[in-house]
């Protein structure tokens, strides 16, 4: 196996963090997608070089803000410039948001999808034109069993954000097919333990609302928390997404997974999505479009 050049959005901690480390161990060459690398995040760039050093893997970290497109657009020139391609991009920069729907403002709101949708779309568009001049490549999402499994309340905002990303990514696979890049939706369910989401989250603005809410429900967002945890089992190790992504690299081109679901808590995502994909392969069949369910070699 060659090894791609692999470039990941979000990677200073959870699921980014891990699965750098797993493409690195499985021989690829990683660029780990941090923002505020001379700052904030000094910490993670010195974990992922002290990683690389100890392990002999080529894990590297470069600045990558998904909030800007010249952020986006020079990280993308970092890896053109010393490789003259890129094989992979992981799409996994997010911010997660607890809280009352009602008392986020519209700018709050509009903050959120800026991270989880058009970070992706920065990225897209920075990176994808060399891709389909090449005529290969593969685009990993990290997406949420929360879009078509169960979804408890006071996680709105972040439910609907990681719905849009998971809707541009459906079609986005349908869109780079011809060009010969796949695309494979991989969906972790609700880790509460091993990742930052739940403890970094965002609040809402509006404090006056999360009062009014609170007299009705209260204490429910530490009953969410609490209740989520204990779906899973005692073993739920969420270093099994990292490890499925490597997996999925390491397929043959034509055989990769369009999605799958990595769920301990099983919130019924996957029964959904199983029936999701045939109504897609199905609806595609009838409007003559069955080429773009897998890409061109």
């Amino acid at each position: 196996m060659s090894a791609k050049i692999i470039l990941i959005t979000g990677a200073s901690s959870g699921f980014g963090a891990l699965t750098a480390r797993a493409l690195a161990d499985a021989g690829h060459i990683v660029y780990a997608g941090i923002r505020a690398t001379q700052t904030r995040n000094a910490p993670a760039v010195k974990d992922a070089e002290d990683y690389a050093a100890t392990h002999n893997v080529a894990l590297r970290t470069v600045e990558l803000d998904v909030s800007s497109q010249q952020s986006v657009d020079r990280a993308v020139s970092t890896l053109i410039d010393a490789h003259g391609h890129i094989d992979v991009l992981v799409q996994n920069a997010g911010h997660m948001v607890t809280g009352p729907s009602e008392a986020f403002t519209p700018e709050q709101m509009a903050a959120l999808y800026d991270v989880n949708v058009l970070g992706a779309q920065r990225l897209n568009r920075a990176a994808l034109p060399h891709l389909r001049k090449r005529g290969s490549g593969l685009v990993v999402w990290v997406s949420s069993s929360s879009v078509k499994g169960g979804t408890p309340p006071y996680l709105g905002p972040y439910f609907a954000a990681k719905a849009a990303m998971d809707s541009l990514a459906t079609t986005y696979a349908l869109e780079l097919a011809r060009f010969g890049i796949e695309t494979s939706i991989v969906v972790p369910g609700s880790y509460t333990h091993g990742t930052n989401h739940f403890t970094h989250s965002g609040k809402p603005e509006d404090s006056a609302v999360v009062a009014e809410y609170d007299e009705k429900y209260p204490g429910l967002l530490d009953d969410v928390a609490r209740k989520l945890a204990a779906l899973s089992p005692a073993d739920a190790d969420v270093g099994e997404v990292a490890r499925e992504i490597a997996r999925i690299v390491d397929l043959e081109h034509g055989t990769r997974p369009y999605r799958v679901v990595i769920d301990p808590a099983d919130d019924g995502s996957a029964c959904v999505s199983v029936v999701a994909d045939r109504i897609r392969k199905e609806f595609l069949a009838r409007v003559g479009l069955e080429d773009l369910l897998a890409p061109a070699r």
